[in-house]
């Protein structure tokens, strides 16, 4: 019988092999949606799908390298044979361009220094990627009687906080990458959530906060699944809930 034929929550969650991603990914799950973990890694993937399964929730892997053209075709083509539709896509993989350094403490990012090829890694993935996912995946999306879209955005996108010389960012090192894209992702976010609104599909950002995780050489003082918990929300949101918006666990944040 082919599997899409009744309907199921199916939910896709980019770089979600391992630390926020994963943890949306488990409580997801626990919800009773299906869960297609997005990763570079095949094998990667198949073991975080594979201890969701053990823990008695139904995931999936999925090879999916979101700066590589040619994968996000092939995910797209996968979820549309074998579950025809898509209800939720929370875009959540990510890199700092900085290797294992928090992008508060990369030095290699200081505007007036920095490498511009990285500043086009940076952006490739955490901007042009989303694009490119969000694009291959919103056919499927408009199969669904409640389609969400969640893009993991980060605190240091806030124009308003940033640029408080006495704000809690004042003390951050400049960034020229991993920072400007976050901000340039939040405005994507407004883009697509602005097309969209007319189809029903609610478009947010969200900031999880400073999650122990690899991206930050695990400094961070909340645990992936609390970093989790607003993607969750989001993804989860009614009919009534919010659009173009910018929010963390506490509540909207200032662009």
């Amino acid at each position: 019988m082919n599997e899409h034929t009744t309907h199921r929550t199916v939910a896709l969650i980019t770089g979600a092999n391992k630390g926020i991603g994963r943890a949306a990914a488990e409580q997801l799950a626990a919800l009773g949606m299906t869960v297609l973990i997005g990763a570079r890694d095949p094998r990667r993937g198949e073991e975080a799908a594979s201890a969701l399964r053990a823990a008695g929730g139904d995931a999936h892997a999925i090879t999916l390298d979101v700066a590589d053209a040619a994968t996000v075709r092939a995910a797209a083509r996968q979820v549309e044979e074998r579950f025809g539709h898509l209800d939720v896509l929370i875009n959540n993989a990510g890199i700092t361009g900085s290797g294992q350094v928090s992008p508060a403490d990369a030095t290699d990012q200081v505007p007036s220094s920095v490498d511009l090829d990285m500043v086009r890694a940076v952006f490739e993935t955490n901007v042009f990627g989303v694009v490119a996912v969000t694009n291959a995946m919103l056919p499927l999306l408009r199969r669904s009687p409640a389609p969400r879209i969640v893009n993991v955005s980060s605190h240091a996108a806030s124009l308003t906080l940033t640029s408080d010389p006495d704000g809690p960012f004042a003390a951050l090192l400049p960034s020229a990458a991993y920072t400007p894209s976050k901000t340039a992702l939040n405005s994507l976010t407004v883009q697509y959530a602005n097309e969209l609104r007319k189809d029903g599909i609610l478009v947010n950002a969200a900031a999880p906060g400073y999650v122990d995780t690899d991206i930050n050489n695990h400094t961070g003082h909340l645990t992936p699944a609390q970093g989790a918990a607003v993607l969750v929300r989001l993804a989860t949101l009614g009919a009534d809930g919010p659009t173009a918006g910018f929010f963390s666990e506490d509540g909207p944040l200032p662009w």
